[in-house]
């Protein structure tokens, strides 16, 4: 069992871009690490507080996710964080070692992790 990291952010909070923006993160998880569906434990996400416009959760489960224990917590108001982020903590069955995981940070998000690898 493994962890999964990745995250993206909004130009502005609609469900539109939410829906979007998860839906291309999440997917790009999947793909990059060559995740399949039955490989999935759980999904965490977290949205800033700026965020109200719709459930990440809500968006995964549009793209096939909804039998998957999903699950949305708010994240902690920081002075000075990245604005309209939402994170995603992904728990997943594989073979893979820790150090070949692909943690994928999309659009405003690229920098919190400027340590990872592209």
């Amino acid at each position: 069992m493994r962890a999964l990291r990745g995250a993206t952010s909004l130009d502005t909070d609609t469900t539109e871009q939410i829906a979007g923006r998860v839906q291309a993160l999440v997917g790009a998880m999947l793909e990059h690490n060559g995740v399949a569906h039955d490989d999935l434990i759980s999904v965490l996400f977290t949205a800033t507080p700026d965020i109200s416009a719709m459930f990440p959760a809500t968006a995964a489960r549009d793209i096939g996710l909804g039998d998957v224990p999903l699950i949305c917590a708010q994240e902690i108001d920081v002075s000075g964080a990245t604005p309209l982020c939402i994170r995603v903590l992904m728990h997943l069955y594989t073979e893979r070692d820790r150090s070949e995981l692909h943690h994928v940070y999309l659009e405003g998000a690229r920098g919190l992790r400027d340590d990872l690898p592209e």
